[in-house]
């Protein structure tokens, strides 16, 4: 899968909310799905979001969090907090980190630990992000919520009909005494890093009519060579995602595909 060469690529830009049509401003988390394929017929899957920490260090913790998120206890996320104190480094970002304007300026890390085997057969925890080429240009929530309900889909289409947009693929290598259950835990600085590729996006499509509508990106469908860690999030996303995936595509019917897409 790392191998040089080109991969063909499909991806979904996304907002981390189950409210499809939510403002772009009311968003904090932005994510990014990718499928590479390699020419043996090897898939790698992966799911990633914006946060340098997940928020929560276990699955309970998290559907702790939707649960709080959705009450209507004024107290609810208060008592979160406290019964989760993981969270804090999570909320600092949240709260303070500056806003991007595109997502062609977002770097997405995968948060979650995974074992890679390198060409000896020795095996090695490894997180990894892409970060994007394109200088960013921080700004307050304040200026970001000015730009429109639906300025990051406007904004990502107009750029790459431009030109191709280009993010760095980076694998961060754990050292043996580096948590690799706990994405709320972020690994020290200085740890051996290897810049494995560039991903090129170069054609954006509607979600309504494009090649990644019926994917399921689910981040335990790997290639030969990576397989997952003790981290509990990669199991729980794919029960999740697989139930989501039943879920959308029973919908279908009420979703249909147009155009040429529509024909079999």
């Amino acid at each position: 899968m790392l191998a040089a060469g080109q991969y063909p690529v499909l991806g979904r830009f996304n907002l981390a909310t189950p409210d499809p049509n939510a403002p772009d401003p009311t968003v904090r988390v932005r994510g990014i799905g990718v499928q590479i394929s390699a020419p043996d017929g090897n898939v790698w899957r992966m799911a990633l979001i914006d946060p340098p920490v997940f928020a929560v260090s276990t699955p309970q913790g998290f559907y702790d969090l939707l649960n709080a998120s959705a009450s209507k206890n004024p107290e609810a996320m208060k008592s979160f907090v406290a019964a989760h104190p993981e969270f804090a480094a999570f909320g600092e970002w949240a709260t303070k980190a500056p806003w991007t304007a595109s997502y062609a300026e977002v770097a997405f890390n995968s948060l979650n630990a995974f074992i890679f085997k390198d060409g000896s057969g020795a095996e090695h925890a490894v997180r990894w992000s892409l970060r994007p080429q394109t200088q960013a240009a921080p700004m307050t929530a304040e200026d970001f919520a000015k730009l429109g309900a639906n300025h990051l889909e406007q904004d990502v289409t107009e750029r790459v009909a431009r030109s191709p947009q280009r993010w760095t693929l980076v694998l961060t290598v754990a050292d043996p005494s580096d948590p690799i259950s706990d994405p709320t835990k972020a690994w020290p600085p200085g740890r051996r890093t290897v810049e494995a590729g560039t991903l090129v996006v170069q054609k954006i499509e509607p979600e309504a009519d494009g090649p990644c509508r019926d994917i399921n990106f689910d981040p335990t469908i790997l290639p030969d060579g990576i397989k997952v860690s003790d981290d509990p999030f990669p199991a729980a996303r794919s029960a999740a995602y697989a139930k989501s995936y039943d879920l959308r595509t029973s919908e279908a019917s009420s979703y249909p595909r147009t155009g040429a897409s529509a024909k079999p």
